[in-house]
Formats: C-alpha cells, structure tokens, sequence
C-alpha cells in the first residue's frame, strides 16, 4: 500500500532537483527490462539533499528505506530493513536475508539504503547483492561522493549497476524556492541569493541554515526586508572550522 506523505513535507522538497533526480532513477531501475542488472547509485557529497530525496521518495514510490548507522552490524542492517516492512525478523541472518528477499520479490517494491557506505564495512555490501540476486528487486545505494568507486572495485557488486546518478548543487531557483518555503514573510534584495549559495557552497543543508540566519537577524530587527548590506553584515555558515584563538 502507498504511504500518504505529509502534505507540508512533499511541498518542502518535491520541486528540489535532487528529490527529482532520485526519482527517475527509482523509476528507472524499477521498471527497467527484466534481462538488465536492477541495482543503482546515487552519489554525492554531505549536505546535497540526498536523505531528503531518499525520505520523499520512499513515500512517493512505496519504497522501502534505511538510513545505515557506522555502528551496525549484519543483524542491525537486516533488522532494520524487516521493521520497515512492518515484518516480525527471525532469528538468523540466513533467515532475515530469505524474509527480506521474499518480501521485495512478492510486492515488487525498491529498497533504497542510504549513508550505503558503510556497506563497505564486515563485506555488508555482499549480503545486499545476494537480496537482489534473491529478489531481482530494484535495490538503490545512497552514498557519499566516493561511492562508486568503492563499488567499482567489488566486481560482483559493479557488474549489477544498471545507472550511477550524480547528485547536484543547488542552484539560484533552489534558493530562491527554500526562502518561499522557510521564509515566506521576508523579501530578499536582488543578489542576496548569490552570496548565499556561494557562502553554502552549492549545499542545500548549508543554504538552509544561512536562509535561517538571515531569517533571525530580521526578525530581531522588527524588518521584513533583506538586503545586501545585511548580508554582508552577516557571517553566513560556510561549513569552514573558526581560526583558532589567539592565547595570552
């Protein structure tokens, strides 16, 4: 059954061009021809968007989604993918592993496993190849930058890759859509928008907390307006580590 996602949420990110991204290819791996490979990546670096993308669209296509942790192990991972699909795990890893693989082949529905680089870790990544070799189910990897290659060096692993799919940086139309959605009472002077996205360095994480930065310092203010001598007063987050202090 599809999952009714929250109306304010699908507003908040489905126009973003990383949820948009991530779509296709869940649509295009899922409804691929049965004789071509059904796994996929989607890659990038921290702050693109790509759990936001991941959240959105396993509403959007019943998918089924887990976000790994560093700490888990075999049984964390299969554990975790069972009590999403709402399913009571066995015992074994052996036993999980069939659970799972029975439950994507019945209901044809992807598996999307995000922060998949830790998948790396105990040869996890083994153990998601065999539930798609078990299910012929579209199983998609959500990844840091470095991913793909990690991938490529496992040659059971790459020879299942149907598509690998770059995240993108956010662009000015995405500024300018995150302050409708986050500041809808402030108005913006032209080329605000570009010191932002420079200072966020393409991240829409980081353009989010500047947009609330610069949300703040109006509103302590008592203005509604946003100009760019504010932001060039404004020290923006640019995800930089501060100098260290000077000692007496």
């Amino acid at each position: 059954m599809k999952m009714e996602r929250p109306k304010a949420f699908a507003q908040t990110v489905a126009p973003l061009r990383n949820v948009m991204l991530l779509n296709a290819l869940i649509r295009r791996v899922n409804d691929r021809d049965p004789d071509l490979p059904g796994m996929a990546c989607f890659y990038g670096p921290s702050g693109y968007g790509k759990t936001v993308a991941a959240t959105w669209n396993a509403n959007e296509t019943s998918a089924y989604w887990v976000e790994m942790r560093e700490s888990w192990t075999r049984k964390s991972l299969f554990t975790a993918i069972l009590r999403n699909m709402g399913l009571e795990p066995r015992r074994t890893i052996p036993e999980m592993s069939e659970q799972i693989s029975r439950e994507l082949a019945i209901t044809g529905r992807p598996l999307l496993i995000d922060e998949a680089d830790y998948l790396m870790k105990n040869k996890m990544i083994e153990l998601v190849r065999e539930l798609y070799e078990d299910s012929k189910s579209a199983i998609i990897l959500i990844g840091e930058e470095r991913l793909p290659q990690n991938l490529t060096r496992l040659e059971r692993v790459h020879n299942r890759m149907l598509e690998w799919v770059a995240a993108q940086p956010a662009d000015l139309r995405e500024v300018a859509l995150l302050a409708q959605l986050k500041c809808p009472d402030l108005t913006f002077e032209e080329g605000v928008f570009e010191v932002i996205l420079e200072a966020a360095g393409g991240r829409a994480r980081r353009v989010v907390t500047d947009l609330d930065q610069a949300r703040v310092d109006a509103h302590t203010r008592g203005v509604d307006h946003f100009t760019l001598a504010d932001a060039a007063r404004i020290n923006f987050y640019t995800g930089d580590a501060p100098a260290p202090r000077g000692t007496n």
